[in-house]
C-alpha cells in the first residue's frame, strides 16, 4: 500500500491531480467534519443522458484517487434538482401534450408521460438512479423536494432572508437592468396553482422569515420561505447547497465556470467554504451540437451500451475531460479496442505506470486481464466479409484464430462479438459502398490471391518484394496460420505492384472487398476469416458481385 500511495501522490494522471488538490484543502481546513464531501447535480428535466453518466463518472474516479493517497472517510451526493419548474415540454417524450398545462410546475409536480411514477421528476431521477446502480456507483441520493420540504434546507433559508441584501448584490452585479429589476434570489410556490413563480419580492420579512410578492392576477400573497414553500434560484441555490451540505468537491460542465465565482460568493456569505472545483468541456454530437437532456441528440446511455461495454464507454470518459469530446456512434469501437489495449498493457507496468493508465481508474485498481484474442475493429470487419447475422457465426472464425477460445472461457470476448453483430448491421452494412478496382488493383489482387494459395508463389512474392527494396532478410518459413507470414505477403504484393504511399494498397483493399475505407491489418483478418474463404472474397470481388449487389 505504501509503495501504491507513494506513487499516488506524484502521479500525474488527472484525478490524482485533482486528489491531491482536495487532500490540501481538507488538511488546511479549520473545521474538519471528520469526511470528504463529493457532490454531483443533476437537473432532471429530461431522460438522463452520458454526459451525466461522465460527471459521476469522473467524480467517483477522483474520489477513488483520493482515497488511494488518504485515509479519510469519502461520500458522494447525488442531487437531483427536481423542484425546478418545467420550462418546456421535451420532445423525447411519450404523450407530450398531457404536459402542456403544467408549465412552470415542479417537476415533482407535473404528471409522468411515461405512466410509471407519481411525477416526471420520480420517472426521471428513477432513471437516474438505475444507471447509477448498474454501474455499481456508491452514492447517496438527495431529492431537491424533500431537501426543501423536509426541513434540511431551512436554517440555510433563514439566513439567506437575514442576509438578503449581500446576496441580492453579489447576483445583481451579472444580470442585465431588465433582469435585474424584477430578479429575486428567492421563487416561492404559488399557494393556489403550484407553479414555480418568478416575479419579484415585495418584502423579504427577517422577522417572520417570509416573502411577500403578487401574482399575475394581483394577488398578494405571503408564503414562509422554509418547508419547501420557497426554493432558490439556480444560482445561489448551488452556492447555498455547498454551504448546506459542507460539500468539498464538485465539477461541472464549462457552461458553469463562469459562474464559479457567483457560486463561491453565495456559499460565504451563508457560512460556508466554496469546494474545490473541476470544470470538463461539452459533449458534442455528430454535427458538433452540443448534447441536450431535452433533444436526446447524441448517443444515450442505453444505445452506447446496446454496442459495446461499460468499460469502454468509462475509457472514453476518462479520457482528456477538459478536451471537448464527439459523442457519436463511429467512437465506439476505436474506444473498445483502446481500452482493451490499456488493459494488456497495464499488467506489463510498473506501479508509476499503472496509476497513469486509464483502466486503474475506470476499475479503482482492481483491474482484470483482456480476454479479447480477437479485436472489435476485426470482429466488424469480419462480420462485413461473412454477413454475419449471429453470435454463432463469430464464434465459428473465432476458434479458428483461436481454438481454446470458447464463449464461457472469455466472456468479453463472447459480449465483444454480439456487440460487432449488432454494429454492424445497424451502422455498418447501411453505410457500405464497394467500388471496382482499378486494372492496377485488379492484377495485384489476383497475384494476392495466388499467393495466398501456394507457399512457393507467396515465398518468391516477398523474395521479389526484398530485390526490390534492396533487402538481405532470410525469407521467412511459410506458415498460413501466421498472421505476421500473411501480412507480409500482402505488403510484398503492395510494394512489388508500385503502391506508393503503400497505404493506398490496404486502402483499396478494403474498399474492394470490404466496402470500408480503413480497417485493421489485413493478415490479421485473413487469419480470422481463413486464407481459402479470403481468396474467395477476391474472386467475388473480382468477378463484380459485390458492387452488382
Amino acid at each position: 500500500m505504501s509503495e501504491l500511495r507513494d506513487a499516488a501522490l506524484v502521479s500525474k494522471a488527472w484525478p490524482f491531480e485533482e486528489a491531491r488538490r482536495l487532500l490540501k484543502r481538507y488538511e488546511g481546513s479549520k473545521d474538519k467534519k471528520g469526511y470528504v464531501l463529493f457532490e454531483t447535480g443533476y437537473g432532471p428535466s429530461g431522460l438522463p443522458h452520458i454526459g451525466t453518466f461522465g460527471e459521476v463518472l469522473r467524480t467517483t474516479m477522483i474520489r477513488k484517487a483520493f482515497e488511494a493517497i488518504s485515509d479519510v472517510p469519502t461520500r458522494l451526493i447525488c442531487f437531483s434538482d427536481d423542484l425546478d419548474g418545467m420550462r418546456k415540454v421535451p420532445s423525447n417524450v411519450p404523450n407530450p401534450q398531457i404536459l402542456e398545462q403544467h408549465l412552470q410546475r415542479p417537476l415533482t409536480s407535473v404528471p409522468d408521460p411515461f405512466g410509471t411514477h407519481e411525477s416526471f421528476g420520480d420517472h426521471n431521477n428513477a432513471m437516474l438512479r438505475r444507471f447509477l446502480d448498474t454501474f455499481g456507483f456508491e452514492y447517496e441520493f438527495y431529492s431537491a423536494k424533500e431537501f426543501y420540504a423536509s426541513g434540511q434546507f431551512d436554517e440555510i433559508l433563514k439566513l439567506a432572508v437575514e442576509r438578503y441584501d449581500d446576496l441580492m448584490a453579489i447576483m445583481l452585479k451579472s444580470l442585465r437592468e431588465e433582469r435585474a429589476a424584477t430578479y429575486s434570489i428567492f421563487l416561492p410556490m404559488h399557494p393556489e396553482s403550484g407553479r414555480v413563480m418568478y416575479v419579484p419580492m415585495k418584502k423579504v420579512c427577517a422577522e417572520t422569515y417570509t416573502v411577500t410578492f403578487d401574482d399575475e392576477t394581483g394577488k398578494e400573497w405571503t408564503v414562509p420561505v422554509t418547508g419547501g414553500n420557497v426554493k432558490l434560484q439556480w444560482k445561489p441555490d448551488f452556492g447555498a447547497r455547498w454551504a448546506a451540505l459542507g460539500v468539498d468537491f464538485e465539477m461541472y460542465g464549462k457552461e458553469h465556470a463562469t459562474n464559479e465565482k457567483i457560486y463561491d460568493a453565495i456559499c460565504r456569505v451563508l457560512g460556508g467554504r466554496a469546494p474545490n472545483h473541476f470544470s470538463y468541456e461539452l459533449f458534442l454530437d455528430e454535427n458538433g451540437q452540443k448534447i441536450s437532456k431535452s433533444s436526446g441528440n447524441g448517443v444515450s446511455i442505453d444505445e452506447w451500451l446496446t454496442y459495446a461495454s461499460t468499460e469502454s464507454l468509462s475509457y472514453f470518459m476518462y479520457q482528456k475531460p477538459k478536451t471537448a469530446k464527439r459523442m457519436h456512434f463511429d467512437v465506439i469501437p476505436k474506444a473498445v479496442d483502446e481500452y482493451h489495449q490499456q488493459l494488456r498493457a497495464y499488467h506489463t507496468q510498473d506501479i508509476k505506470a499503472q496509476l497513469n493508465n486509464p483502466v486503474w481508474h475506470i476499475h479503482s485498481g482492481d483491474v482484470p486481464q483482456s480476454d479479447m484474442v480477437v479485436s472489435f475493429s476485426m470482429l466488424l470487419n469480419l462480420a462485413s466479409a461473412s454477413s454475419a447475422e449471429d453470435k454463432a457465426t463469430m464464434w465459428g472464425f473465432i476458434n479458428k484464430y483461436a481454438p481454446d477460445a470458447t464463449p464461457e472461457s472469455h466472456p468479453g470476448m463472447d459480449a465483444a462479438a454480439g456487440y460487432a453483430v449488432r454494429y454492424f448491421n445497424d451502422f455498418v452494412k447501411p453505410s457500405k459502398v464497394y467500388r471496382a478496382p482499378t486494372e492496377k488493383e485488379r492484377v495485384a489482387l489476383e497475384d494476392l490471391c495466388n499467393a495466398l494459395g501456394s507457399a512457393e508463389t507467396a515465398l518468391a512474392t516477398i523474395a521479389a518484394k526484398n530485390a526490390l527494396v534492396g533487402s538481405e532478410d532470410p525469407l521467412p518459413e511459410a506458415d498460413f496460420s501466421d498472421e505476421e507470414f500473411l501480412q507480409s505477403i500482402v505488403f510484398a504484393v503492395g510494394k512489388t505492384h508500385g503502391f506508393e504511399p503503400l497505404r493506398d494498397w490496404f486502402k483499396a483493399i478494403y474498399e474492394v472487398l470490404l466496402g470500408a475505407s480503413q480497417g485493421p491489418r489485413f493478415g490479421g483478418f485473413i487469419a480470422l476469416y481463413g486464407v481459402e474463404e479470403t481468396r474467395e472474397l477476391i474472386h467475388k470481388a473480382l468477378d463484380g458481385e459485390f458492387v452488382a449487389a
